[in-house]
C-alpha cells in the first residue's frame, strides 16, 4: 500500500495551512510595493497572491469534487489561467480584500482536505491523464498534488521575501 502515513498527511495539510498565517505578514506592505513588479518581467506581490488564490479556487471547485467522485484531477492551461489571476490583481481589488480572499479560501481548502477520508487523499489518480509525476516517478494522488502546491507556495514566498529584503522591509 503506497501513499502517505497518517502523520505525514497531518504535516502536509498543516504545512499547507501555514500559508494563511504568512499572508498576514503582508498586510502592512506599502501600496506601491504591493503593485510593483518584484523584478523585470515578473509579477507584483498582488499578482502572485492572486495567482495562488486562483489555484486554491481551482482545487476547491474542480479538483476536490473530482477526487471525491474518484475521477482524475484536471488542471487548466497554465498560461491562460495565470493571465486571469494577473488581471484580477489589476482589477482594482484592494490589498485588504485580496489578502482576505486568499486567507479565507486557503482556510476552507485546508478544512475540506482535513475532512476528506484518508483513502481519498492517498488514492492514486491521474493528473491531466498522467498517472505518475514525470520528475519523481511517484503515483499522483491528491496529497501528492497538495505537496506540489506547498513547494509552489514556498517558491513564491521566497520571491516575495527577497523582494521585501531588497526594499529594506524583510
Amino acid at each position: 500500500m503506497g501513499g502517505f502515513k497518517l502523520m505525514e498527511q497531518y504535516e502536509i495539510i498543516n504545512d499547507f495551512n501555514q500559508f494563511s498565517s504568512w499572508l498576514s505578514t503582508l498586510e502592512n506592505i506599502d501600496e506601491t510595493l504591493w503593485t510593483e513588479p518584484i523584478a523585470t518581467d515578473k509579477w507584483s506581490i498582488s499578482e502572485i497572491i492572486s495567482h495562488i488564490l486562483n489555484w486554491d479556487n481551482h482545487l476547491l471547485s474542480e479538483v476536490l469534487p473530482s477526487v471525491r467522485n474518484e475521477n482524475g484531477m484536471d488542471f487548466p492551461d497554465f498560461d491562460a489561467f495565470n493571465k486571469n489571476a494577473s488581471e484580477y490583481a489589476k482589477s482594482g481589488i484592494s490589498k485588504t480584500k485580496l489578502l482576505k480572499e486568499a486567507k479565507d479560501t486557503r482556510k476552507l481548502l485546508v478544512k475540506e482536505l482535513g475532512e476528506m477520508p484518508n483513502e481519498n487523499l492517498n488514492k492514486p489518480l491521474t493528473a491531466n491523464g498522467v498517472t505518475h509525476c514525470p520528475f519523481t516517478g511517484t503515483p499522483y494522488s491528491l496529497l501528492y498534488i497538495v505537496k506540489e502546491f506547498i513547494d509552489h507556495d514556498n517558491h513564491h514566498k521566497r520571491q516575495i521575501t527577497q523582494f521585501l529584503k531588497e526594499n529594506n522591509l524583510g
